[in-house]
């Protein structure tokens, strides 16, 4: 916090000198000043992150300063100093927008406590504004398109919205699962609480196990302090678990009973937790033949699919592409400071005779790299690099499995990004520690070059 810039309105030399030279000490910038006309000019001109002021002043009184101010910045915050102190002044000054008061002599220790927590207040509350404004900007339709398949879909994920069961969303990879998953959480009653969300593909049962229901001081080597889990974050909110048919079958049973019962422990903890969630799971698998290999409990599929939701691959939907393509394109051109960039109708054309095996984070990925490398307001069929062995991969759905789409997808990537792990996780739309999971589970080799990792 030590960046942060106070504003130090007092008449008395002395004491602004102790008061400022404390704070400078503490790493703040300080601006002086000593009466109402020099404060608001200094107000203005150093946007300052807390102003102290003191109530008396030669032109004027503290409280009706800290209501000018406030008309024109009313995040700003204020404490109020003063020598005469009194019930009536702190009501009065706390009224007027003040969040401190003060009397002298100044306590220093006081002092910095109160600007510290305002400071971190203010950081916080930064932070959520631009959170907030992030994901109005990300906010994305998961229902764009007249195909009757998206039609559907959005029927039946609106008719969800109000009940409390576990969502099984099932669609292959990239198909747009994680989006309605959000979707869901916007819309229904528990909007205004958390949305947690963590994939389990390629976690151990342990790590799986500490990450969920969070641990308990030396429940296992390495747990040197309590920690809670996503179950406890998500409280009142919703928990997306995606790939959740590759969550480890040892960790299965008590994902169950922490849905039935709305209770469970933390490791190596005795005392129960109550806690109320809904979950929304995805996968890619067939959850009928996962149950059929004992690779899932059959108990917890029949729990967590009540509600299932199938999201469409691109490919049955290609009516859709050019409405989605346009609005994606739009974003994307927004974000990099190219409004004027149009797709051809050659290129809505190519991409609707286009397979898309990485379905439409796909069609995302390869919209953000033909904006990125066309120094043409037009993306024509050429700039897109449809390429024909991607065409071929992707018709011969029949004698390759998803699995190896997948595969095929994020090695062409990771190998156009030259092994750089960051720029590869964030073209295929996933975070970079599923990136590394799924890299050492297909045994790809990670290069180890500066920012790779």
């Amino acid at each position: 916090m030590g960046d942060a810039t106070i504003l130090l309105v007092e008449d008395d030399d002395i004491v602004r000198t102790g008061v400022r030279d404390l704070l400078v000490r503490r790493g703040y910038s300080v601006q002086e000043a000593e009466s109402c006309e020099s404060a608001t000019r200094a107000f203005h001109v150093s946007r300052p992150d807390v102003v102290l002021v003191d109530y008396r002043l030669p032109d004027g009184n503290g409280v009706d300063l800290i209501r000018r101010l406030r008309a024109s910045d009313p995040e700003v915050p204020f404490i109020i100093l003063t020598g005469h102190g009194s019930i009536d002044l702190a009501v009065q000054a706390v009224k007027e927008g003040a969040e401190q008061f003060m009397t002298k002599p100044i306590k220093q220790e006081l002092l910095e406590t109160l600007i510290n927590r305002l400071l971190e207040r203010q950081s916080g509350r930064k932070r959520t504004l631009l959170q907030q404004s992030r994901e109005a900007r990300e906010e994305v339709d998961p229902f764009l398109g007249q195909s009757p398949t998206i039609q559907r879909l959005a029927d039946d994920a609106r008719r969800m919205l109000q009940a409390d069961s576990p969502v099984l969303l099932l669609g292959e990879t990239g198909s747009g699962k994680g989006v309605l998953a959000r979707w869901l959480h916007r819309n229904g009653p528990r909007s205004s609480e958390a949305f947690v969300d963590l994939n389990c593909a390629g976690l151990s049962s342990q790590f799986l196990e500490s990450e969920l229901f969070g641990h308990d001081r030396g429940a296992f080597t390495g747990a040197v302090s309590a920690k809670p889990g996503l179950f406890e974050m998500a409280h009142r909110g919703m928990l997306f678990l995606d790939e959740i048919g590759d969550m480890d079958r040892t960790v299965q049973p008590k994902l169950l009973k922490v849905l039935e019962e709305k209770r469970f422990r933390r490791l190596g903890e005795c005392r129960e937790r109550e806690v109320s969630v809904r979950l929304i799971a995805a996968t890619h698998h067939d959850m009928r033949q996962l149950v059929a290999d004992q690779r899932f409990r059959r108990d917890l599929y029949f729990r967590i699919g009540a509600l299932p939701l199938l999201v469409p691959p691109l490919r049955e939907r290609a009516e859709d592409i050019p409405v989605l393509a346009e609005d994606m394109l739009r974003r994307i051109a927004a974000e990099l400071g190219r409004q004027d960039v149009r797709l051809s109708s050659s290129a809505i054309n190519a991409m609707i005779d286009y397979a898309w095996p990485g379905n439409v984070r796909e069609l995302k990925n390869l919209l953000e790299r033909a904006t990125l490398l066309s120094d043409s307001h037009i993306i024509g069929a050429r700039e897109l690099r449809l390429r024909s062995d991607d065409s071929q991969v992707s018709s011969s759905t029949e004698d390759v499995t998803l699995a190896e789409l997948e595969r095929r997808h994020i090695e062409r990537v990771y190998n156009e990004e030259r092994g750089h792990v960051e720029r590869t996780a964030a073209r295929l739309g996933i975070p970079r520690s599923s990136l590394y999971q799924k890299l050492a589970r297909m045994g790809l080799s990670r290069r180890g070059r500066s920012g790779a990792s």
